[in-house]
């Protein structure tokens, strides 16, 4: 079971990490460097992402708590913070086992993304987790410029990095950031969007498919939402099973509530505070 807590504690498990897929149903190691030679060819090219739509802005600042159930237990808290710096956006996220699910398997992972406020090209991702005996460090940077992702990291138990890089067709969004920038975009029941997402060295799309409206109860109260499928036909979103987002029908889209369904069972994120600070 304690296999199975891993990806119940942290938000990018949502879109979701390395692992097999699943059936569902309902809504390194040596130091060194290495290189990942572009992309891999595709029938259809990569869309662009698209902006803001107007008249939407990013917080200033913004903090969301989220209570984290895995099937029916609490498995821990996930706290994200939204701040603005200049032209750039800055979003942290914490995350922590808690209780029982804590004394099995202790995770606490930490993120933080910057992107563009106006564009939402991300320009940063850092990651650092602690997964039971599991330490690792790093930083995927997204240079536009030079047409290229610079992923480096490193193994803090053993002391053992590596750099990688790959090309990237333009401007992209990445794991945790492309869960909240999809607030900025229009969300009508029976239509879709797509954003390109940095995973970490190729780019998939992930077509986000508005499927219906619902109210949802969290700790926070509730929220008349419309539920979106995030979907791709690659890539960790495709690999662990099912996922859903619900976002408020009104013109925030704040996520309320997040669940993955695969073969580990269901992890639920439901939102216990928002605050301006």
């Amino acid at each position: 079971m304690a296999a199975a807590v891993v990806p119940a504690v942290v938000v990018p498990r949502v879109w979701g990490q390395q692992g097999q897929a699943g059936a569902a149903k309902g809504p390194g190691q040596g130091q060194g460097q290495g290189q990942v030679q572009g992309q891999a060819a595709k029938a259809d090219p990569i869309p662009a992402l698209p902006g803001p739509r107007p008249g939407f802005s990013f917080a200033n600042k913004q903090t969301f708590t989220y209570s984290v159930d895995w099937r029916v237990f609490p498995a821990g808290t996930a706290v994200v913070h939204f701040e603005a710096d200049g032209q750039k956006e800055r979003l942290t996220a914490d995350a922590e086992t808690t209780g029982a699910i804590n004394l099995l398997f202790h995770v606490s992972d930490k993120f933080q993304s910057a992107f563009d406020r106006d564009k939402g090209c991300t320009s940063e991702f850092d990651k650092q987790t602690v997964e039971g005996r599991r330490q690792i460090a790093s930083t995927l940077k997204l240079d536009y410029a030079q047409g290229k992702s610079v992923l480096d990291e490193r193994n803090v138990t053993t002391g053992q990095t590596k750099r990688l890089e790959a090309g990237i067709p333009g401007c992209l969004t990445d794991l945790l950031t492309g869960v909240f920038y999809a607030s900025s975009q229009v969300m009508e029941v029976g239509k879709n969007f797509v954003m390109p997402v940095v995973d970490p060295l190729k780019t998939v799309v992930v077509t986000m498919k508005v499927e219906g409206r619902e109210d949802v109860k969290t700790p926070a109260g509730t929220f008349k939402t419309v539920r979106v499928e995030p979907t791709a036909d690659a890539g960790v979103v495709k690999n662990r099973g099912q996922i859903w987002i619900w976002y408020t029908d009104d013109d925030r889209h704040l996520p309320v509530q997040m669940r993955a369904r695969s073969f580990w069972g269901t992890i639920t994120f439901r939102l216990a505070s928002v605050e301006s600070k």
